[in-house]
This record gives structure tokens, sequence and C-alpha cells, in this order.
């Protein structure tokens, strides 16, 4: 009686509190959703310490063991910073945050000579001020991320002055591409009549398919370096693959992700008949700066065990990063290619162009609902930008997590995909040596909880794509 009593006081409630409360419970329900998956994985930490019978081939006890406690170490770090994000949202809503920030941004416009008819500059000042809050509570979690966790287990690179010079650097680009892209969308929102939906969408399709253009070349230079791979044996194996499936590459570059991380990676990038394939110095045994210095190091280590560097030496031996042979390099790059050759990449932009015209569309549905501004403390005004937040943020949260879970799907679904494309092209060997190696220098812990895998892992677990290489490999 009493639990139909409280829904029918609910139901009784003005609109705008009912939205409210609703978008505070979903936040919440997902919130403890995510952290009862967490602890089911934490679980697996605590309780799997030997190498399981069917791992045994693949991984040593020392490195099981290296990459549980990171993984442990991860999983704690997660749980707090999960929580001081649901907390810092919810206090933000409950306090009215929003409309506190919108207010200060009208002020500091009122300060320079534009009033509240100047609704485009005041939502950018909002937006800087919002980011630059942001960028400041998430700078201590960050920092202990990198130089706690990641130090501790052998893979943060950076200084702290070269961390922090990098932050500032991703503000300002962040600031330098968020603000005109924003404010030429909200032109566009306020200018285009009844169809805004339409042209609002294609500004954004024209503004993402740039964005993607220019990334590697124009933007990730200004953090990263950049170096073509040099002509050799590797080069002339990845130009004669790339020939053979039809894949129009220009250039191979080495990217120095060793001066910040020792995780490793490859993708590629570029429209129609311009692909350029982008390898970290990482991945690549010979080329690794890493594996270099620890040779230079332990070439040079010292006798006396009570000299000050001796210990950071003998870590940085310990912790080799093995990187990968020619070979393992050409069938990782297989599985990449495979992606392209798949169209995996262009269902993933039509996907994700599918999503954004359907979430414009129901925008413009919503967005004159006064009941939705209302409910998060806008009562006299409903700014083009607050809508969007609102919508897009809160009152979407539902359908973004069930299309998350979709993609997550999808994205397995895929990279099996990708996997058997390398084995047509005989890589089945090399990428399953691979993908070991890439786990032990990555410190993956190769076992999982069934439900916490199913719902946040964007690539099947290890042994599953291990055992579909294997009858190939076999034969």
């Amino acid at each position: 009686m009493g639990m139909w009593a409280s829904l029918d006081a609910l139901w009784e409630m003005p609109a705008e509190k009912r939205i409210f409360g609703a978008v505070l419970l979903f936040s919440w329900t997902v919130y403890l959703w995510e952290t009862f998956l967490a602890q089911r994985q934490r679980r697996i930490y605590k309780t799997t310490t030997h190498v399981p019978p069917e791992l045994g081939q693949i991984m040593d006890s020392e490195t099981f063991e290296k990459s549980r406690l990171y993984q442990l170490d991860k999983s704690t770090f997660s749980f707090w910073s999960g929580l001081y994000s649901e907390i810092e949202g919810t206090l933000i809503l409950l306090f009215g945050g929003i409309p506190y920030l919108w207010r200060l941004s009208g002020r500091f416009c009122g300060y320079a000579g534009f009033g509240p008819e100047y609704e485009i500059t005041q939502s950018l000042v909002f937006l800087l001020l919002a980011t630059l809050f942001s960028a400041l509570t998430g700078l201590p979690w960050s920092l202990y991320n990198t130089f706690v966790i990641e130090e501790k287990h052998g893979f943060n690179q950076q200084t702290l002055g070269f961390f922090m010079k990098d932050a500032i650097k991703k503000f300002v680009v962040t600031q330098c591409i968020l603000l005109p892209v924003s404010s030429l969308l909200l032109y566009i929102i306020k200018i285009g009549g009844d169809y805004f939906f339409i042209y609002a969408w294609l500004f954004t399709l024209v503004v993402s398919l740039v964005l993607v253009t220019i990334y590697a070349d124009y933007i990730a230079p200004l953090f990263d370096k950049f170096t073509p791979l040099p002509e050799g044996k590797l080069k002339e194996e990845i130009e004669v693959m790339a020939k053979s499936i039809d894949f129009p590459l220009t250039k191979v570059y080495v990217v120095e992700g060793s001066k910040r991380s020792s995780h490793s990676n490859a993708y590629f990038y570029g429209f129609f008949k311009n692909k350029r394939i982008v390898l970290f110095d990482t991945l690549l045994e010979e080329y690794s700066i890493l594996n270099k210095d620890i040779q230079e190091d332990s070439g040079m280590e010292p006798r006396n065990e009570e000299e000050g560097n001796s210990e950071e030496i003998k870590a940085k031996v310990k912790n080799k990063k093995q990187g990968c042979k020619n070979e393992e390099v050409l069938a990782v790059l297989g599985h990449e290619l495979g992606h392209w050759k798949l169209g995996h990449t262009v269902k993933n932009i039509i996907i994700s162009q599918m999503n954004s015209f359907l979430c414009f569309f129901l925008f413009a549905v919503l967005i004159g609902r006064k009941e939705l501004f209302a409910a998060f403390g806008f009562y006299d005004s409903q700014p083009t930008l607050i809508g969007l937040l609102i919508i897009f943020q809160f009152i979407f949260s539902p359908y973004n997590e069930v299309l998350s879970f979709c993609l997550t799907v999808l994205s397995r679904r895929f990279e099996f995909q990708a996997d058997a494309f390398a084995k047509k092209l005989g890589k089945a060997k090399d990428l399953y040596s691979a993908l070991i190696k890439l786990n032990k220098d990555n410190l993956g812990f190769p076992v999982s909880d069934w439900l916490f895998s199913m719902w946040h892992y964007s690539h099947p677990p290890l042994l599953e794509r291990l055992q579909a290489l294997k009858s190939m490999k076999q034969h």
C-alpha cells in the first residue's frame, strides 16, 4: 500500500520535479549497476592468484601476478573516482550549479558590455567556465593515475613538467575547436527555422569529417612527434601487404608514444585514396626507445647495491617492454586493415551519423518543452545551449546506455572478424603471439567476469581470441 501511495505522490508532483527526480534516479541506478559489475570483476582479481591451467602456455606466473596487482590498483582508483564523479554531478544538480554558472557567464558578459540578447556569447563563456571547472576537478585524479598507479607499474614515462604542459596544451586546443564549432552550431539552430535539425546534423557531420581528416596531420603532432618509418624490410612488407588488399597507403609513420607511456598501439586514418598507417614506437621491438634505454642502463648498471639509481635501473630491466617482431607487427596491421577491408570503419560512421540525426530530430521535438528547462532551474529563459546540455546529456541518458551496450557488442563482433581476416592473410600464428605479447606488455589480466566483460569489453577477452585463432594456427 505504502509503495503505491509514494508512486501516486510522485505522479502528483509538478512535471519539472518528476523530470528532475527521474534524471537523478537513473544516474544513480547506472552508477550502482556499474559499481556492482566492477565489484564482480574485483573479486576475480582478488581470488584468481594462480595462473589457470588453460593459460599455462600463455602467461608466466610473474607476469600474471604483476597484471593482477595492476588491475586491482586500477579497480580501486576507478571506484573512488567514479564515486567522486557521481557525488559531484548530484551536488551540481541539487544546488543549481548549471543555472548558477549560466548567471555567472551573463555577469562576465555584462562586464564586457554584452547584454542578455547576446546569448551565443554568453553560451561560449559558459562552455569555457564549465570545461575549466571540469579540467581543474579532474586534474588531481589524472595526476594520481599517472604518477602513482601508472608510475608504480612501470608505464608512466612523463615528468610533471611535461604532464602539465600537455594538459594546458590539450585545454587550449580543445577550446580552439569547441568554441567556434559551438557558436556556429548555436547560430544554425537559431536561424534554421522548422528544419534546423537537418542543418545542425549536416554541420556536425562536416565538422567530424574535417576533424578526422586534419587530426593526424595538424592536431596530433602538437602533442607527439611523428616520423616516417625508415626504409627497410618492415616498410616494404607493410607496403606489399597493403597493396595485396588494395589499401591505398600513402605514408607510414612512427609516433613517439614512449615519451608519455609504454602502452602500445597502431591505427590508420585518412579518407579515400589517402590512407596513412601510424605505429607506436612501443609496438616495435627494434624501434622502441624504451628497449634501447633499458639496454644502455643495464649495460652500465652499478655494482654497488647502495648507489642511488641502481634500484630504478633494476626496476626498468624488470619491467622491460618486449614490443613485437616485424612479423607480429604485420599481423597486428593485418587485423587493423581487416577493419578497413570489411567496411567496419564505414559502418561505424553510418551508425554514428544515424544516431546523431535521430538525436537532433528528438531535440527539435523536445526543445519547446519549458518544463525541461524548469526542471534544471531555468524558469525565465530557455537558452539553446542549456537545451542541448539537458536533452543530450540527461534526457537521452537511458537511450545512450542502451546504444553504448549495443555498440560494445558490435565492436567485439568486428574484432573477431578482423582477426579472421588476418588469418586469411596467413598471419594467424604471428597474430597469436602478438596478442600474447601485447597483453603481457600492457599487463592485461586474462581472466574476466562474464557479466563485466559483456557490458564493458569492446574487444573480446584474450582467451576467446586465441581460441578462435588456434584452429587456423594448428592447421
